[in-house]
């Protein structure tokens, strides 16, 4: 029988992740150690007190059963209270917030339930690369906003041409910026909803690391700034927040119309979320404070450790604000791919390949901080044993 793939399976790349395991592998095999600063997967275990709510959760017969759709409303009162203590936000729980099986799930399905094929998505290049693979699973054409140094890695929204903004649905943003590590303040979110309202356009912001954060800076939230709940949603997870990210619990909240989209197709796809870890989820967010500051201190040490040694070493990287990504330009001479081969092959270091989030991201490696001290240390030292 001969498997024939669909064509919107043809028209996307395998997953960026799925390819740098395979290589993992094959470098395994040959019996050479591995310092992984691949995939930002934190290595901190989740807080004892979310572990034993689910526990005493996963024991109680109700939650064997099918969960609600939106989810239990008391993980999603836990949010709207969470919001309002951390960003002064009132959302209602019953209308404007959504669960979500990771914040991944969700962003991956907003573009079925709004984009026609022809329409366009503005997706940020370099970027997490669920933005535009989900925009083309829904028949939609990705259009590329760059994020250049330059400009701090903001999409400089003026040099959207009128034709492609009139023809767009969503755009999606990222902030704090997952490869970049950039941050992005008020002024910058004041012009999106200006933008958003002038060509009728959903903003989806991916707000995954606005708990991880250095220096005693605060991420804002898009909806903090007036008129967003008007034109778009923020898409959550408890994931780097807490250290769940195996747990698979997230959330969107903002414009009840578009959650109702949003949750429409889902109610189409899943059964929704396991009630015992949305009882851990309401735990999480009701009695721990965030950003978590152990959890704070760890990453800045390990940012400075990092940052120090690169740049001794002469490599360009900036010190970040926030997420636990640097963002390193490769020395001149390599591509993104052929410096990240070269780590690997010669330190034993993973890294991602900056191309793989977008062309724009040519140039670039990006290294996450989820080993601990020593290793990165170590990594430090394999780095200066290299010829580069």
């Amino acid at each position: 029988m001969r498997i024939e793939m669909a064509k919107r399976i043809d028209q996307i790349p395998p997953y960026l992740f799925a390819e740098i395991d395979k290589k993992k592998e094959e470098i395994r095999n040959k019996g050479i150690d591995l310092i992984d600063l691949g995939i930002g997967d934190p290595d901190l275990p989740t807080p004892k007190p979310i572990i034993e709510r689910l526990k005493k959760a996963a024991e109680n017969p109700k939650n064997h059963r099918y969960p609600s759709y939106e989810g239990m409303i008391e993980f999603r009162s836990a949010v709207a209270q969470w919001y309002e203590r951390r960003f002064g936000i009132k959302l209602n729980p019953g209308t404007e917030v959504l669960s979500l099986i990771g914040s991944k799930e969700g962003i991956a399905h907003i573009p079925l339930a709004f984009v026609n094929p022809g329409d366009v998505a503005l997706v940020p290049s370099p970027g997490y690369p669920v933005y535009r693979v989900s925009t083309l699973f829904a028949g939609g054409i990705p259009y590329f906003l760059p994020l250049r140094k330059e400009n701090g890695f903001l999409p400089n929204l003026s040099e959207i041409p009128k034709t492609i903004a009139k023809k767009a649905k969503l755009l999606f943003i990222n902030y704090p910026n997952n490869p970049t590590s950039a941050i992005a303040e008020r002024p910058f979110f004041e012009e999106v909803v200006a933008f958003a309202r002038r060509y009728q356009i959903i903003v989806c912001h991916d707000a995954a690391y606005s708990e991880i954060a250095f220096d005693g800076y605060q991420p804002l939230s898009f909806l903090e700034v007036e008129g967003a709940k008007e034109v778009g949603v923020e898409f959550h997870s408890l994931s780097k927040t807490f250290n769940m990210t195996g747990w698979r619990i997230g959330f969107a909240v903002g414009h009840s119309e578009i959650l109702s989209g949003l949750g429409r197709v889902k109610t189409n796809i899943d059964s929704g979320l396991f009630q015992a870890i949305q009882e851990a989820g309401a735990e999480a967010l009701n009695h721990l404070d965030t950003p978590l500051p152990e959890i704070i201190a760890i990453y800045e040490k390990r940012r400075d450790v990092m940052v120090k040694g690169l740049q001794e070493m002469g490599l360009e990287v900036d010190r970040p604000r926030a997420t636990f990504y640097l963002w390193i330009q490769v020395p001149k001479g390599y591509t993104s791919a052929q410096f990240a081969t070269l780590l690997i092959e010669q330190g034993g270091i993973v890294t991602t390949p900056g191309n793989g989030f977008g062309e724009e991201g040519e140039g670039y490696i990006r290294m996450a901080l989820t080993v601990d001290e020593k290793r990165l240390k170590e990594a430090i030292e394999r780095l200066k044993r290299i010829k580069f």
